[in-house]
């Protein structure tokens, strides 16, 4: 049995897989602008900037404890690269998301009020397996149910990729010797342009012995796994402009929300009107609260979308070696399933994927000398992927940043938890238009860590000096 068919027959039993903001660097930053209405609507009022444009970013963040790949860095890579899975009873899980901002667009309307727009992509994906044993030098099934005797195996994917167009609107509602509150909302348009699921419930298997063979036969377990039907109009005898028309053509579209106030403790000290930083850097302390992406995508499910369950009686891990040793496509995989179930449907109509909706809590502390730190709590809304109700999540859970910063430079730390416990330490820097970060130092410095952390990019352009605001002259101290 060809290695390639086996590792597709165990996703099938026994899935092991894979699962944005995230500029983590700047999250609180009053120099954040346009990078900040991802993590507050709010968050853009409270800019130095009359105007910012984000001409293009992207972040990647991924993680996973089920597999390893070396030599590989960021800095240096071998001719050849090798990948291991974690071996032994475990877990295991696999998660990432991706986005791309194009033209957002952050205007002052007054000190009182901005709004922002713009375009984005975002891509997440996540898969979670209960727990299995599992090895590298495995060759069958009967070798893998041999090790996993008297488990039950459930395991759970999901996928969801978006296009959205984005209006930010943010007001100062209250503004007293006390502080300052700022609220914000954000409408989203979105277009689902590729969605994915799959779902193992209660597999098991029952051992038999023949003479001095040891068989396994399917006992118990129910699959349930569907697509986006845009995937059914790509043809490989077609142009890729055509193929793109096509796939984009069949996709439906949807709409989110994100809500956002910003409470700024203000200092006590004598403000000048005139000066901008100070003006925007008066606080004391900075308390933001947001719920974001409160909406969901729907897919037309694809034409080999099915549902499956009871196993035959006298299914052997012999036949499940044979009957999926080559399958090589999704309808191929679907009738050989259909030989050893006694129930198996096409799944028809629509399915819904919910956003990574969350409540995130910012507080951000001005120090001395351009220094500040910021930290911050996200909470997933979403619940567990079973049945029909999907969702995928963000993986960040906790942020702590000191950061030194000024309008042009920025030197930054942030340190991460994510919602599956991994610690992550990272580094960004800013550089005029430009800022750059990674998730995890251990990306650079280490050959084995490539596969947790993940870095982002955003060019982001400003006015000078001489475009801000002139000093309203009833501010102004009288002239002796």
């Amino acid at each position: 049995m060809r290695r390639g068919a086996f590792v597709l027959l165990l996703g099938l039993v026994y899935a092991v897989g894979s699962r944005g903001q995230n500029y983590n660097a700047v999250k609180g930053s009053p120099f954040a602008g346009s990078l900040g209405v991802s993590d507050n609507p709010a968050s853009i009022l409270n800019t130095p900037y009359p105007w910012d444009i984000t001409l293009f970013s992207m972040q990647l963040q991924n993680t996973t404890n089920a597999v390893t790949f070396h030599p590989l860095s960021y800095l240096s890579h071998a001719d050849s690269l090798d990948y291991s899975y974690k071996a032994g009873k475990l877990s295991r899980y696999a998660s990432f998301n991706y986005n791309v901002h194009l033209l957002n667009v952050r205007l002052a309307l007054n000190r009182r009020s901005a709004i922002a727009f713009g375009a984005n992509m975002r891509v997440y994906g996540a898969a979670r397996t209960g727990p299995a044993n599992y090895n590298d030098t495995l060759q069958n099934m009967n070798q893998f149910f041999n090790i996993n005797e008297g488990n039950t195996f459930n395991a759970n994917m999901v996928s969801s990729s978006w296009l959205e167009l984005f209006f930010t609107y943010s007001r100062t509602l209250v503004d007293n010797e006390v502080g300052r509150l700022n609220g914000g909302v954000t409408l989203k348009g979105t277009r689902g342009i590729s969605g994915a699921y799959a779902q193992l419930n209660g597999g098991s298997v029952d051992r038999s012995v023949a003479g001095l063979q040891t068989i396994y036969l399917l006992n118990a377990g129910s699959a349930r796994y569907g697509y986006s039907s845009n995937y059914d109009f790509w043809h490989s005898n077609r142009s890729t402009g055509q193929n793109l028309s096509d796939f984009l053509g069949h996709t439906q579209g949807g709409a989110a929300i994100d809500l956002g106030v910003e409470w700024l403790v203000k200092s006590q000290a004598v403000t000048n009107y005139a000066d901008m930083d100070t003006y925007y850097h008066e606080y004391e302390w900075k308390i933001s609260v947001s719920l974001l992406d409160l909406g969901a995508n729907r897919y037309q499910y694809g034409s080999q979308s099915r549902t499956a369950s009871g196993p035959k009686a006298d299914v052997s891990d012999s036949a499940l070696n044979a009957k999926f040793d080559a399958v090589g496509s999704l309808a191929n995989f679907n009738d050989s399933l259909a030989t050893i179930v006694n129930n198996i449907s096409a799944l028809t109509g629509s399915f819904t994927i919910w956003n990574p909706a969350r409540l995130a809590i910012n507080i951000d502390r001005p120090l001395q000398d351009r220094f500040a730190v910021n930290a911050g709590l996200t909470l997933n809304l979403g619940g567990a992927n079973k049945g029909t109700r999907l969702f995928v999540k963000d993986m960040n859970l906790l942020t702590v940043t000191p950061r030194w910063e000024t309008r042009n430079l920025g030197a930054y730390l942030p340190m991460l938890v994510t919602t599956d416990g991994k610690f992550w330490v990272g580094g960004a820097f800013k550089a005029g238009p430009v800022l750059f970060g990674i998730h995890n130092w251990a990306n650079v410095f280490s050959k084995s860590k490539i596969q947790n952390g993940g870095f982002y990019l955003a060019f982001t352009i400003r006015p000078g000096n001489g475009f801000f605001t002139k000093e309203n002259k009833k501010y102004s101290c009288p002239v002796n």
